[in-house]
């Protein structure tokens, strides 16, 4: 899996929640969709701290591994 740091994730724009959270401040993260140089995550309740770029095809991977249960 390739990843790389952003350190001040803020100059970015875009930023959205998984419909999943519930807005009531908990560990919720936030990712910017089609971004040119892969998938920006960041912890929403630090918007000026640092972001995590992963290339696609692992984000993808990640997603799908969760959505069947296997990280739980």
């Amino acid at each position: 899996m390739t990843k790389h740091s952003i350190a001040d994730a803020s100059r970015l724009t875009g930023w959205r929640k998984s419909t999943y959270s519930n807005g009531e401040g908990g560990s919720c993260v936030e990712i910017i969709d089609h971004h040119p140089t892969g998938v920006p995550v960041r912890d929403s309740k630090d918007p000026h701290g640092p972001a995590l770029l992963f290339d696609a095809p692992a984000w993808t991977a990640f997603l799908t591994a969760l959505k069947n249960g296997e990280l739980a």
